[in-house]
């Protein structure tokens, strides 16, 4: 069997007790307090930076019953996050601020536009406007100017292996983002869990010779494997790939209709946007002529309006899908059947015949083999859909 079969949504979500989470606290272990980037909070300030405080680092899944989401976590958060782990292992001022500013054309609900624009299999459509952001914003190039770097050296983070690099290798990026999706997702990491984990890591050599965050010991980089690919299997369950999906389709029909602007999506908070879709939820259901009359001539262009309005109430009020092998009616159903970027983690462990040389964990691990191979091998059925209201 499958090593992931057992963990269904309802499981995935509950098989935790919920706990309180203190972001300062998680943030201190990043970095300590004593080893504070000071300079790193005149970039935090600026509006293009504070802009994605009001941006989900969980892709819109806050707004939905379908999750039970433990607390609010940002896009500044987790840039703020990367940053203080770039910092720790490497004290270069540049590569931190790449860090920082590696999410700076985050839209609302993150990823959903990358399934908007029907790219659910890399989720990389969404970085194309940074550098252009980057060099465009006067008030950060003057900091950069003050701190002696230009936009060249902090526009593209993928250009420092400790920040950025390839799945299944350790980033900052990738490391930051799955601590606090675990924390909040399904309550499955500790404080005592993440600090040991990462003040396991150093900077080791990969394959192909590149700096790479990993391991000392076998058994902590087979505890964050597995919490590592538990919170990607919540990514790759129908529930996720339907919830995304929904949220895209609604961002596309309120932006078809005029309701929101491509603007409003990268300069409205997620709050914001709610708020205006929630004054649709309002007028449709008091516009009884209107929602009969599109119940009986559901084709016409201006009947798309009853669609937005099923699938958001759809979207706020969800609390199960099915999964299915087929689709089911559409004038009933919401379905999704998508491939999505797997999200998991081989990563280096130091050799125990070395105290230099490294190996992928994989190579040497039992246990983390079969989670990986199950990892990727599994697959939930071929669509999730959920009843429209």
């Amino acid at each position: 069997m499958n090593f992931f079969s057992p963990y269904d949504w309802q499981t995935m979500l509950t098989q935790h007790a919920a706990s309180h989470y203190d972001i300062s606290e998680y943030f201190d272990i990043l970095c300590p307090r004593s080893d504070y980037p000071d300079f790193l909070d005149r970039y935090i300030a600026l509006p293009i930076m504070q802009r994605l405080a009001g941006i989900g680092l969980l892709c819109g899944t806050d707004w939905t019953p379908l999750y039970k989401n433990r607390f609010y976590y940002s896009r500044l958060d987790h840039s703020k996050g990367v940053a203080l782990i770039v910092w720790h292992f490497t004290h270069d001022k540049a590569q931190t601020i790449a860090g920082l500013l590696h999410d700076i054309s985050t839209p609302v609900f993150s990823h959903v536009s990358d399934f908007r624009k029907g790219d659910a299999l890399t989720q990389t459509a969404t970085e194309a406007p940074t550098a252009a952001i980057i060099r465009g914003d006067a008030e950060l190039n003057r900091l950069l100017a003050e701190d002696g770097l230009t936009a060249t050296q902090v526009e593209d983070y993928h250009i420092y292996p400790i920040a950025d690099n390839e799945i299944p290798q350790l980033s900052a990026d990738r490391l930051e983002y799955m601590f606090p999706s675990g924390m909040a997702l399904d309550g499955s990491w500790t404080m005592e869990e993440i600090r040991r984990c990462y003040n396991d890591l150093i900077i080791l050599k990969n394959e192909d010779g590149q700096d790479e965050l990993g391991f000392r010991t076998l058994e902590i980089a087979e505890l964050y494997c597995e919490h590592f690919c538990m919170i990607g299997h919540i990514l790759q369950l129908n529930e996720n790939k339907l919830t995304l999906h929904l949220l895209g389709q609604i961002m596309n029909l309120a932006e078809k209709e005029g309701l929101l602007t491509e603007n409003d999506f990268m300069t409205l908070s997620e709050k914001e946007v709610m708020e205006r879709l929630d004054g649709l939820l309002r007028y449709a259901r008091n516009d009884d002529a209107f929602t009969r009359h599109c119940e009986a001539e559901p084709k016409q262009s201006t009947c798309s309006t009853n669609t937005l309005y099923r699938y958001y109430h759809t979207f706020r009020t969800m609390t199960s899908i099915e999964h299915t092998d087929q689709a089911l009616p559409e004038d009933e159903y919401f379905c999704a059947n998508l491939k999505v970027k797997q999200r998991y983690i081989n990563p280096l462990v130091v050799s125990t015949s070395s105290t230099t040389a490294s190996q992928r964990l994989y190579d040497v691990s039992e246990k983390a083999r079969r989670i990986i191979d199950d990892f990727k091998s599994y697959q939930d059925t071929a669509y999730g859909c959920v009843k429209l209201v």
